[in-house]
């Protein structure tokens, strides 16, 4: 952290950027680093490629933008709650081109890319390792920085309800809820309210519903149809996976979102993103790794292209191993 620190004070222009198809400790890291640095005088540039309107509630979130002036030399590059540099997106080549890049992440699957790094998956969440290096640096936290950093962990930690919650994640919400951070508001943000999308598309969703033959295995699925039909998008389909999941005796389930048609019929082959998650008996990392994702024992997800009967076939072959 010391090496990270003392190259980020002679920094100049900044590129921050987290994962596509963003969480709150994807965006809550991202902000909160990034403001951070700003108060530090530094030219920063918060980036993701996909929407984060479902955190429109956090302050400055309009910071955080789709695309970048790519006039700017940036000098450095803070790619955060990612497990490799393509989970940036498309513009992930570009910013390997970055002169340093700097990894900071909690996933256990990561597989350590970039010129320095903070790998730590004893941490709650990303938005945990950002908070140690804010207070290292001696930037103090204000309220909006605090309400990212605790929107991240809450998120990532499940609301406190995942194996991942630990006394570090206690504690550092304690001293954000005295700078000012209100906890019943953030959930009222995050698990109080939905639109009427999300709600349609959860209706239909649950009638996609399916369990492998020995009872081990949930499967969700939400089609590009399903989004056009609720006038939702992947934003609405966020904690859909945690009804599949919930189901007694369920081992692993799966939530299968498309995300682009990519052929002229239903047979053909569609970009994908598959969500995991697993009682905490199976390593769902280990599947999402093998695709090309990751995450952690209990929560991973990948892309693939592929075609729906396939990704079905593949994973009621996998139940019968569970």
């Amino acid at each position: 952290m010391d090496r990270i620190i003392q190259y980020l004070e002679s920094s100049k222009n900044i590129l921050l950027a987290s994962h596509v198809h963003p969480d709150g400790d994807a965006i809550g890291s991202l902000l909160a680093l990034g403001l951070s640095l700003s108060k530090l005088g530094k030219f920063t540039t918060l980036y993701n490629e996909s929407s984060v309107d479902s955190y429109h509630f956090l302050p400055y979130i309009k910071r955080i933008v789709d695309h970048w002036d790519e006039s700017v030399n940036y000098d450095t590059a803070i790619i955060l709650d990612c497990g490799n540099m393509e989970r940036t997106g498309e513009a992930a080549s570009k910013i390997a081109r970055i002169p340093v890049v700097i990894n900071i992440d909690h996933h256990l699957t990561n597989t350590g890319f970039g010129d320095l790094k903070i790998v730590d998956s004893s941490a709650s969440s990303s938005s945990e390792i950002v908070y140690r290096l804010i207070k290292k640096m001696g930037i103090p936290i204000d309220k909006a920085v605090a309400t990212a950093i605790y929107t991240g962990i809450f998120t990532d930690t499940g609301s406190f309800r995942f194996s991942n919650t630990n006394q570090a994640a206690f504690g550092i919400c304690e001293e954000l809820v005295s700078i000012g951070v209100v906890p019943h508001q953030i959930a009222y943000h995050i698990y109080g309210t939905h639109s009427l999308g999300h709600l349609k598309l959860l209706n239909l969703s649950l009638d996609s519903l399916e369990i492998s033959q020995n009872g081990l295995l949930s499967m969700m699925i939400v089609t590009s149809d399903m989004f056009d039909k609720t006038g939702s998008d992947s934003n609405d389909s966020g904690e859909l996976i945690n009804f599949a999941k919930s189901i007694n005796g369920i081992k692993v389930a799966v939530l299968i979102q498309e995300l682009q048609n990519t052929g002229e019929n239903s047979k053909s082959s569609s970009q994908f993103h598959i969500s995991l998650r697993s009682n905490g008996g199976v390593d769902v990392a280990d599947i999402a790794s093998s695709f090309g994702g990751g995450g952690h024992f209990a929560a991973a997800g990948f892309d693939v292209e592929s075609t729906l009967t396939d990704l079905k076939d593949y994973f009621y072959k996998l139940a019968k191993s569970l």
